[in-house]
């Protein structure tokens, strides 16, 4: 098990980021959140196995259509006992 933290940064609020992410997430089975971060960027916690988390980071670096990604900023974290789903916080 894996955690992760990515500032994405870019044009990524009102794109349709935040849910793309949280699809991509649910689709590999990663737990954690996302949000919007007040200076414009976007910020996600990702926990799962390292095969899943390697696969979100490339939609993660790609974004939804609108969006246009500049960075993305990887933290390594220590696993959260009981997270589970993945969802948007505000």
């Amino acid at each position: 098990m894996r955690a992760r933290r990515y500032l994405i940064s870019g044009i990524v609020q009102g794109v349709g980021y935040r849910f793309f992410a949280v699809r991509s997430a649910q689709a590999r089975a990663v737990g954690g959140w996302v949000r919007n971060l007040p200076d414009g960027r976007v910020e996600v916690l990702a926990q799962g196995d390292e095969a899943a988390i390697a696969a979100l980071l490339e939609d993660l670096r790609r974004g939804p259509r609108s969006a246009a990604v500049s960075r993305v900023d990887e933290f390594e974290e220590r696993p959260v006992e009981g997270l589970s789903g993945f969802d948007v916080r505000f």
